[in-house]
């Protein structure tokens, strides 16, 4: 007879930090929590968050725990490390590693620097926006906003698992992408509305990139809901 045992053991998930020298070390910030997509990196994704504000929020960029070879964009011959966040096997665990990850990084940041807890947001690319939609729904009001680059929704959506939440969304999309084809992402607003308290949606024309064009209208969405705290 064969039976299938687990035994849980703990692993190290790594995360850049990034802490904008200010006058007022003791004022609480904003915290932006950004996720990379499949065969990403945290350094990658801390870039493109620098590039979107690098002065009113603190940074961190989490990395997958699902390490893989993966070949160089610039030498097809060069190999380099990348990373991932969902398997295909047991995905439930996948889930809830991401899930745990998230509130760690919240309660580690705001234990070493005064975080505003009122403005906490996600970002995530690809692969990493419907874990992050699973996320903001069942943990609802903890965060704030979340920008959704060409991503898709949770396949689970129309459950009653998620609940409402106090959260603004901006869902950024590509006409070209492969993966996610305008005809797909725009029924997103509506599906995300359902338990979101805003969605505004913008569409690229792009593919399955990070688009250069949204940086500037991401910054602006975001600081659009600092005003007034």
């Amino acid at each position: 007879m064969i039976v299938e045992k687990s035994t849980e053991k703990s692993i190290k998930l790594y995360y850049d930090l990034y802490v904008p020298e200010r006058e007022d070390a003791s004022r609480p910030m904003p915290l932006l929590i950004a996720l990379h997509g499949y065969e990403g990196s945290k350094e990658t994704m801390m870039i493109m968050a620098q590039r979107i504000n690098s002065n009113d929020f603190i940074i961190a960029s989490l990395q997958g725990p699902n390490a893989f070879f993966s070949p160089s964009i610039d030498d097809s011959q060069h190999r380099c490390v990348v990373f991932g966040w969902m398997l295909q096997y047991k995905p439930e665990e996948s889930l809830r590693l991401h899930h745990e990850t998230i509130l760690s990084t919240i309660a580690e940041t705001s234990a070493d620097f005064p975080i505003d807890r009122s403005a906490i947001f996600l970002m995530g690319f690809s692969q990493s926006v419907a874990m992050n939609y699973r996320f903001a729904f069942s943990n609802p009001d903890l965060i704030k906003g979340i920008v959704a680059v060409c991503g898709g929704i949770p396949g689970d959506w129309d459950q009653d698992k998620y609940q409402n939440s106090n959260t603004d969304v901006l869902i950024i999309a590509g006409e070209t992408d492969q993966f996610y084809p305008k005809e797909r992402t725009a029924a997103f607003p509506d599906a995300i509305a359902r338990r979101a308290r805003s969605v505004d949606f913008r569409l690229y024309p792009t593919g399955h990139v990070f688009p250069r064009e949204s940086v500037e209208p991401i910054n602006e969405w975001l600081t659009s809901r600092l005003r007034g705290r």
